[in-house]
């Protein structure tokens, strides 16, 4: 699965479970394919804090899926309905 389609995924599920910060920058970076350098000046941050964010951010939605499954349920159930 590519890295973008994972992280909206992820994001899909377990979204509302992130920071109002994180979620606008989960955003902006992979929905609205913004740079980090667009995205830091937007919040007047650095480029750096916005990497950090959204690194944080991935791996709490990683996290959540590893303790929860649902895209994975999720995609075990697509993929059965795709084969029949």
């Amino acid at each position: 699965m590519k890295e973008i389609h994972k992280i909206n995924l992820l994001y899909d599920f377990y979204g509302s479970l992130l920071t109002e910060r994180q979620q606008k920058f989960i955003e902006l970076y992979y929905s609205d394919d913004l740079s980090l350098g667009e995205i830091a000046e937007q919040f007047e941050v650095t480029r750096q804090a916005v990497h950090d964010t959204l690194k944080r951010s991935e791996q709490t939605l990683e996290n959540y899926e590893k303790k929860l499954g649902l895209v994975t349920k999720f995609n075990k159930e697509y993929n059965s309905l795709e084969e029949l």
